[in-house]
């Protein structure tokens, strides 16, 4: 499953511009953020963790 959402081409530009209203646009803009947002999240709470457990040793 994960390698077919990493094979999809998906154009954010035709989308945007086939869309109904302005409210879409904000859409697909935070869909196309919020994974790297969450990826960033993740790597700073591992960060976090392994930091806070070296400095209990």
């Amino acid at each position: 499953m994960l390698l077919i959402t990493l094979i999809q081409d998906i154009n954010i530009e035709d989308k945007i511009k086939n869309a109904p209203d302005s409210n879409y646009e904000i859409g697909v803009f935070i869909g196309s953020i919020l994974p790297f947002v969450i990826l960033v999240a993740i790597a700073y709470l591992i960060y976090r963790y392994n930091k806070n457990r070296i400095n209990k040793d």
